[in-house]
């Protein structure tokens, strides 16, 4: 995708070690909150199955403090991790989670730089809970610019933990809804131009299946911390019929029961995609 930018080429990653796949029947459990709270009672059919996650606000929490902007988004490995568990808690089986965006190019290059290495040593240092959870790790996102340790780093991630189905969690790394949409369109022109599609029987179906996961289902529940009301260019096809639910919180205050907070108001709300009930 992009000028035909094959993403998914994994062949070139480094293989984990196959001793070190876990089997299903000894997948571990989250780990409990040290609170102790665990996650309301929602029916399942009303528990979302996609969750979006906008990780913001980690800057602000940080100058808010008198510490350097790096040190909130250190906070939030953390706090991700946490959010994963609390997924698995409450039943939702996929999460994405907007780790730097196409647009995030456009800060200081120390911070780029920054966040280019903490996001390849998050994933090197966390793929091994992951995978004892159960967790399967893909990636979204453009491969143009990105450090080629880091997509190194995602590919180990997506192979080591391919055939886990507790939950899916995306990295969404160098992405933009915008760009994602952008791409598929060109390698539809290129398909077109080849003669090998028929531009009249171009579908939304034909798009989603040139999008970086076109297995992802559609978002259920758009959810951003940080008090500001916006999709910052998030998943924008897959959240078409999203239902938005925005926080206060700073990114690095977030735990799991902000999340379980936004299911239980995913659960009050009336979908209706565009019908009538």
């Amino acid at each position: 995708m992009g000028a035909v930018i094959l993403r998914r080429d994994s062949s070139t990653a480094t293989r984990p070690n196959p001793a070190r796949s876990v089997a299903t029947s000894t997948v571990r459990p989250p780990s409990p909150h040290p609170s102790g709270a665990r996650p309301p009672a929602i029916p399942a059919e009303l528990v979302p199955n996609h969750v979006a996650l906008v990780m913001d606000g980690n800057g602000r929490w940080a100058q808010e403090r008198g510490l350097p902007r790096t040190a909130g988004h250190e906070r939030g490995e953390a706090v991700l991790m946490d959010t994963v568990e609390g997924c698995i808690e409450m039943g939702v089986k996929w999460l994405s989670a907007y780790a730097f965006s196409t647009e995030n190019w456009r800060r200081s290059p120390d911070e780029v730089r920054f966040l280019m290495g903490f996001n390849r040593d998050v994933i090197r240092r966390r793929r091994d809970e992951m995978h004892e959870m159960g967790v399967r790790v893909r990636w979204a996102g453009r491969r143009p610019r990105l450090w080629r340790s880091v997509i190194n780093e995602l590919e180990i991630a997506e192979e080591m933990t391919k055939h886990n189905t507790v939950m899916t969690l995306t990295m969404c790394v160098n992405y933009g809804g915008r760009a994602e949409i952008a791409d598929a369109a060109r390698e539809i022109a290129r398909r077109v131009a080849a003669g090998e599609l028929d531009p009249e029987k171009v579908t939304e179906a034909t798009v989603a299946r040139f999008l970086d996961e076109p297995d992802m289902p559609d978002v259920d529940l758009f959810l951003r911390p940080s008090g500001e009301f916006r999709s910052s260019n998030f998943l924008i096809w897959q959240s078409a019929y999203a239902e938005f639910v925005y926080q206060d919180t700073l990114f690095p205050d977030f735990d799991r029961r902000n999340l379980w907070d936004a299911c239980l108001e995913y659960a009050s709300r009336d979908r209706r995609f565009g019908g009538t009930k």
